[in-house]
């Protein structure tokens, strides 16, 4: 539902914290090899350490199990998704798929087009996190979402 009396929401940011055994490999895999922008790096006491990466515009999808479900047997061939997925917008994601598998991403399922015009593929990487990466592309004529967030349904 839209925010209809226009104050600012209370949320500013949304931050997904992942603890990495393999640090370094995955500071590598996602801020190199997937482009996430570096943003902050903190040193703690010992070897510990931070790195905040920028994946541009964060949004919250919630899905009912009969959404995952349809999502898992369009975008993998019927696997199931973690409980947790993160989903990566790309420009490309038939290369984008290619560069994270060379760079150690394990692929699940291959680049295909959904039902709502997005390339999705879905991958596993460093730090237990699936993924799913997804290209958007432009809406047909006979498109019932085309130009409105109903054709959305991205990951």
């Amino acid at each position: 539902m839209a925010n209809e009396n226009r104050t600012p929401p209370p949320v500013r940011q949304l931050r997904l914290v992942v603890e990495a055994e393999d640090y370094d490999a995955a500071v590598t895999f996602y801020r190199d090899v997937l482009g996430l922008v570096e943003r902050e790096v903190v040193h703690g006491e010992g070897d510990a350490r931070i790195t905040i990466l920028e994946a541009g515009r964060a949004t919250l999808e919630l899905s009912n199990p009969a959404q995952v479900n349809y999502i898992d047997g369009l975008e993998a061939d019927g696997q199931p998704s973690a409980k947790i997925r993160v989903a990566f917008e790309v420009e490309d994601s038939d290369g984008a798929t290619r560069h994270l598998v060379e760079a150690g991403g394990t692929l699940i399922a291959g680049p295909r087009e959904t039902p709502w015009r997005s390339l999705n593929s879905r991958l596993n990487g460093p730090a237990g996190l699936q993924i799913t990466l997804f290209q958007e592309l432009e809406p047909t004529e006979s498109d019932p979402g085309a130009g409105t967030d109903e054709r959305r349904a991205t990951d």
